[in-house]
């Protein structure tokens, strides 16, 4: 089975009842030829170093990156000597993949939002560590730090990725970063806007655009699932995005305002405890479905599984370089992902390494 570098899954999507599930779940992304597996973080039982260790033994050829963790959460020589080790671990498969985060979370939590220079000033920081410098009374945007070193290590470039959503975090990562990862349910028009402003933003900043990787985060959810599944993964999913961030939404995609705020409004939504995707009964989600414009969800692919590859392909036509297969797991994806092997055009994307970031 040929190894397609430009397709990713995301291992332990939803709500698993163990980790230990991503082992099985990787092994069988390999055999069907998944290129690269992404992890999230949660902070319950989807920690990201510990899974990336798991997923380093379990992957015997997978380009792995955490989409993703958050620069706050560690100590930057703890995030570096992660990102090292994992590098080591894996051949040189590994990308550092991070994220802005959730400001109410971060402040429940008593740490600052995240801002765009702080991200910048922490990639600087990283590639300096895996260089090999010791960095001495480094203040900036981080934090001020008397020595930042990892002790003994050589000079490695480790790929480093961005989950970007809004004008900010794509000229950010099209400017300092090796790889981009898209939000979900991003329309058409969306989605080529963005490419276009991460490349722009590379090609301002004397980088070649075409060394910047931008995945498409693309729910794939195939009609050979029971409708109970495809209900929870697709209005459950989006229902739980409007709960987090509804106004970010609806503006990077021109959605109707008068239709979101008639979601926000609807009493169950405005009353209901917890993420809609994990706890919603399947009559609720039905009732919540009456409430999402059918052109919110159409970004995705659904269907057969002919239906779902087409839809694949056309995010390479909006300018992605990878697709990230989100929202199922590899079982789930099988009947799609053979689809899509039996068409592969031969040849077309074989400059792509087994790396995300690469």
């Amino acid at each position: 089975m040929a190894q397609m570098n430009e397709l990713g899954f995301y291992t332990l999507a939803g709500a698993p009842e163990s980790p230990r599930e991503l082992i099985d779940e990787v092994r069988q992304a390999e055999k069907l030829g998944i290129g690269n597996v992404f992890i999230s973080e949660r902070f319950n039982i989807k920690e990201a170093a510990t899974l990336s260790g798991a997923v380093g033994v379990a992957a015997e050829s997978m380009g792995i990156a955490t989409a993703a963790t958050n620069h706050h959460t560690r100590h930057p020589v703890v995030t570096a000597a992660y990102a090292m080790t994992m590098h080591k671990l894996t051949g040189g498969r590994f990308c550092l993949g991070l994220g802005r985060g959730v400001d109410r979370l971060s402040q429940a939590f008593g740490l600052p939002p995240i801002t765009t220079a702080q991200m910048e000033d922490f990639v600087g920081v990283m590639r300096r560590l895996w260089q090999g410098e010791a960095i001495f009374n480094h203040e900036g945007p981080i934090g001020n730090y008397p020595v930042l070193t990892l002790m003994g290590a050589s000079s490695e470039h480790i790929p480093m990725a961005l989950t970007a959503f809004g004008p900010n975090s794509l000229a950010l990562g099209g400017r300092c970063f090796d790889a981009v990862m898209l939000h979900t349910f991003f329309t058409d028009e969306t989605t080529a806007r963005v490419v276009g402003a991460v490349k722009r933003s590379a090609e301002e900043s004397g980088r070649d655009p075409a060394s910047v990787k931008v995945w498409s985060c693309f729910a794939t959810i195939g009609d050979h699932l029971p409708e109970n599944i495809r209900l929870k993964k697709t209005v459950g999913r989006m229902a739980t995005y409007l709960q987090g961030y509804p106004e970010l939404m609806a503006r990077t995609n021109n959605w109707d305002q008068a239709a979101l705020e008639r979601f926000l409004a609807d009493e169950l939504v405005a009353n209901f405890q917890g993420a809609i995707d994990q706890v919603a009964t399947t009559e609720q989600l039905e009732h919540i479905a009456t409430l999402i414009p059918d052109e919110w969800l159409a970004p995705a692919a659904t269907g057969t599984p002919a239906q779902c590859v087409e839809k694949i392909r056309g995010q390479f036509d909006l300018g992605c370089d990878g697709v990230i297969l989100h929202g199922a797991s590899p079982t789930q994806l099988r009947p799609i992902v053979e689809e899509y092997t039996r068409t592969r055009p031969t040849g077309e994307f074989d400059h792509l390494p087994a790396n995300p970031g690469g």
